[in-house]
């Protein structure tokens, strides 16, 4: 099969596409054909093995090389073949997921428990989209800023991957939405439920008078003590992102914020999809906000699989309009 191989950390053309064995499902596995990934931060971090400092306290980024050859976190695809002891899936079944590793890559074979039926109202390219940035916009808004209907929240960096999420989810819970943005994006934000949009070039809301009951910070270029002056005394903050750099960042910005929320009023807590533990099961409640329609996801670009160095490359760059999409190996792109 065809597969993205990662050798050593780099750019995105360290990412070589390569013949690989085609994994073969233990019993309790399940073997899936990619139909469609996207690129989140998680991959080029690994990638790159970025920032240094991760090397010694992650035990997937490795501290010469890489531990993950094939990389790719979110898929969804049809299953191929199931293994001897598996109930929940057949071939054929459409499904999504949030995976460790193996999205760049042809078939994947997973646990079945991993998996998630795709929703029936969505592509595959738009399920795809979803699970790493839906999942910890949901974990922000509901499971730690508690959002409910009344409330005032703002989004920062609202229309990337995760913040166009974020927006939808509050507003589906009833809150008062403030998107925070550049100003090519302000017509998505309101499409998305905003009600005040704020154009980061120009006004800094952290010194605007304005309080809320959440702050969803995705885009990370603010320090938490600067954020924590737009937040009422009992409001939340929720540190989800942090503007990359080679050594420390975002973890530096992420731990200092941490490391004051002892000692402050407000509530400081992170969105940590990463080490949440029930991953399948926090992806099913975001796959039923998308069958009540309360949200979609938003693509920035489909790219073809012999694109998908491409696409990485992309996303590091930043400021993409929701989510970038690798379709998979043989298949054509849709119109989204």
């Amino acid at each position: 099969m065809k597969a993205y191989v990662l050798r050593a950390y780099g750019p995105p053309t360290n990412l070589e596409l390569t013949d690989v064995d085609q994994p073969v499902p233990a019993d309790h596995e399940v073997l899936v054909r990619n139909r469609a990934t996207s690129i989140n931060p998680y991959d080029w971090h690994h990638m790159r093995g970025e920032p240094v400092v991760a090397r010694l306290l992650s035990k997937t980024i490795g501290l010469r090389a890489p531990n993950i050859r094939i990389l790719g976190c979110d898929m969804a695809g049809e299953v191929e073949a199931v293994g001897q002891a598996v109930t929940r899936f057949k071939p054929g079944d459409a499904v999504f997921a949030l995976l460790d590793h193996g999205g760049f890559a042809e078939y994947v074979a997973v646990p079945e428990d991993v998996l998630v039926p795709k929703p029936q109202n969505m592509s595959f390219e738009q399920a795809a989209a979803v699970p790493m940035a839906a999942m910890t916009a949901l974990l922000a808004v509901r499971d730690v800023a508690h959002v409910a209907s009344g409330q005032e929240v703002l989004v920062n960096g609202a229309t990337g991957g995760v913040g166009s999420f974020a927006v939808q989810m509050a507003r589906a819970a009833g809150a008062t939405v403030t998107a925070v943005c550049g100003p090519k994006n302000a017509d998505l934000a309101e499409a998305l439920g905003a009600t005040t949009v704020i154009d980061y070039q120009r006004h800094d809301f952290t010194n605007a008078g304005r309080r809320y009951d959440a702050i969803v910070d995705v885009a990370g270029q603010y320090p938490a003590r600067r954020l924590r002056r737009a937040l009422l005394r009992d409001g939340t903050l929720v540190l989800v992102g942090g503007q990359a750099g080679r050594w420390f960042q975002p973890m530096g910005h992420m731990l200092g914020a941490m490391i004051s929320a002892p000692v402050v009023r407000q509530r400081v807590a992170m969105a940590d999809t990463v080490a949440y533990r029930d991953k399948p099961g926090k992806l099913a409640e975001v796959a039923e906000l998308i069958t009540a329609d309360e949200v979609i996801p938003v693509i920035d670009q489909v790219l073809r699989f012999e694109e998908l160095p491409s696409a990485v490359e992309r996303q590091e760059l930043g400021h993409a309009r929701g989510k970038i999409v690798v379709a998979g190996a043989g298949t054509e792109i849709p119109a989204i």
